[in-house]
């Protein structure tokens, strides 16, 4: 096949490349430029660098991609807008249904590319679609832009549950699924490393990237006051005390510990968060508003197929998260109440919630 392996410049995507070079499949290396911040510090063209050092090493063309004004109207303006609102949205997840699996894949299918790879650690297994009437299925996978076959694409979790990345990936369709290869999903990390030793690949010992997909080490607060400006309000405790001041309620998220300047006192965390009154309302961790046992979620999103309501299953609220037990209820178009078996610690808006069932990813929401 001709692939277009998407290069990040980290030790994963690289070894990804080696590895389908050596399978024997025409490859080529492309790197997505999108955003770059004004900070000393900002990852973009360091990354750039180590992918281009990757591609020549291995003796691959390489491409760069010019995302950013796709990426500024997707990703960061719904970025601003959704903390202007009081929610806390994922960009991880938002880059790769957006960009990563939309842009960058239509420009490799443009180029006469077959399919794209990633190095994300989650597994693609395609399955004939089964006849129409099987246990609590009632559809075939949800419409794509284009046709896909006559197979369902299973979007299955890596082999470490630590590290499985299925949570950002949640909302790819079949279309994306059908044209993308994960050739890593099988191996450990350390496998993964030992690869890229025994190859020689130049960023075999390089450090895994720590911040958000698109700003990097700049941390969150300061990346919103660039366009949302500080606004000071109440902290709150529970019974409505004021304990303190805050610099604007948007940026803050439930759950959150760090940056609540109150003194003394046992750990606080946010409880929750009025923006229409600008405060914030803080408590211990044993405190029950920081505990719920549904949620409803929007935007509602079929992996594969569409599953017959109601129906049990397991969800992640956040990444990393243990599987938790729910059931799913229908609650409106597009709409499902997911409800716990046990409560769950900072249901946040804006988030995404994903279910499964077992290792496959049957579809995911926006937190409402």
């Amino acid at each position: 096949m001709r692939i277009l392996v998407g290069l990040s410049g980290g030790v994963d995507s690289a070894v990804v490349a080696y590895l389908l070079s050596e399978a024997g499949h025409e490859v080529s290396c492309g790197f997505m430029i999108n955003y770059i911040s004004d900070t000393d510090d900002c990852p973009t063209l360091a990354d750039m660098e180590e992918a281009r050092k990757v591609a020549e090493y291995l003796g691959l063309p390489f491409h760069t991609f010019d995302f950013r004004e796709e990426y500024e109207k997707r990703i960061v303006n719904y970025i601003y807008e959704g903390y202007r609102k009081g929610l806390t949205p994922n960009p991880d997840i938002l880059c790769n249904n957006l960009v990563k699996f939309d842009c960058f894949l239509e420009e490799a299918l443009e180029y006469g590319f077959d399919k794209i790879a990633t190095g994300h650690y989650a597994r693609i297994t395609p399955l004939p679609k089964p006849l129409l009437g099987g246990e609590g299925i009632i559809k075939p996978p949800s419409p794509s832009r284009r046709r896909v076959g006559d197979e369902v694409y299973h979007l299955l979790k890596w082999v470490d549950p630590n590290k499985d990345q299925t949570y950002f990936l949640s909302r790819l369709n079949q279309f994306q699924l059908a044209h993308a290869l994960f050739p890593i999903g099988h191996l450990e990390k350390s496998e993964v490393r030992e690869i890229a030793r025994k190859a020689g690949l130049p960023n075999a010992e390089r450090k895994d990237s720590q911040g958000l997909c698109f700003i990097g080490k700049v941390s969150m607060k300061e990346f919103l006051e660039k366009r949302l400006p500080k606004k000071p309000g109440d902290i709150i405790d529970t019974s409505g005390k004021i304990l303190g001041t805050h610099e604007g309620a948007f940026s803050y998220t439930i759950g959150q510990r760090k940056g609540i300047q109150v003194g003394g006192g046992p750990a606080l965390f946010v409880v929750a968060k009025d923006i229409v009154s600008n405060t914030i309302t803080v408590g211990t961790e044993a405190e029950l508003e920081l505990y719920s046992s549904e949620l409803t979620a929007i935007d509602w999103h079929w992996v594969g197929e569409t599953r017959e309501f109601p129906f049990r299953a397991q969800a992640k609220i956040r990444y990393r998260q243990d599987d938790q037990d729910i059931e799913c209820v229908q609650d409106g178009e597009n709409r499902v109440r997911v409800r716990f078996s046990a409560p769950q610690r900072a249901i946040t808006s804006g988030q995404v919630v994903v279910v499964y069932d077992g290792d496959e990813v049957v579809g995911s929401g926006i937190i409402e």
